[in-house]
Formats: structure tokens, C-alpha cells, sequence
């Protein structure tokens, strides 16, 4: 038997709560020059309860071939990648709307 959402009551295989929290979410995609002139990609909003942060990166870091990494419910994803993670973000399912480059 698979589990019940605690949030939905819904099994987990049919669960739409990341689904509805993608649309909800408010983000902010800006760029930081770190140590030595080096970029960093900053993606903010994100609530960590509702989306699988793990999941997120690792899709963003094998489409855009950088690393990166989850830093209090932050993303850094090394290089400037803003167009592109907002194009990946919308192909997610995030709104348009609510994503702030």
C-alpha cells in the first residue's frame, strides 16, 4: 500500500500538491560575482516544504552542465545561467508570471 499526503489525502503516486505550489511560488533569479570574479546563479522563493529542492538541482545542473549546490533552502548554480534556468523553471511547470530575473 503506498503512502497517504498528509497535506491532500491523496496516495503519493497521484499527489498534486507540488504541482499547485509550483504555481504558487514566488522566485528570484539574480546573479552574484563571488571570490576571484566568479558568478553564481541565486534562485530564492522556493519553499522547501512543498518542492523537492534534490530533484530541482540535479534536473538544473544536468541541463545547464554546471555544478552547484542547496544552501538554506537556496540554490547556487555556478556560472550565469539566468535566461536558461528561467526557461528550465517554466518547462518545470513554475509560472511565468512569478519568476522575477
Amino acid at each position: 500500500m503506498s503512502e497517504i499526503c498528509p497535506v491532500c489525502g491523496l496516495p503519493k503516486d497521484i499527489c498534486v500538491c507540488e504541482e499547485v505550489a509550483k504555481e504558487q511560488q514566488i522566485i528570484t533569479i539574480k546573479v552574484v560575482k563571488r571570490r576571484y570574479g566568479k558568478e553564481v546563479t541565486i534562485i530564492e522563493g522556493l519553499d522547501e516544504d512543498q518542492i523537492n529542492l534534490e530533484e530541482l538541482i540535479k534536473f538544473l545542473k544536468s541541463k545547464l552542465a554546471c555544478g552547484g549546490t542547496i544552501k538554506n533552502g537556496v540554490i547556487e548554480l555556478q556560472g550565469n545561467h539566468v535566461q536558461k534556468v528561467k526557461e528550465l523553471l517554466i518547462k518545470k511547470g513554475f509560472s511565468q508570471n512569478k519568476i522575477k530575473a
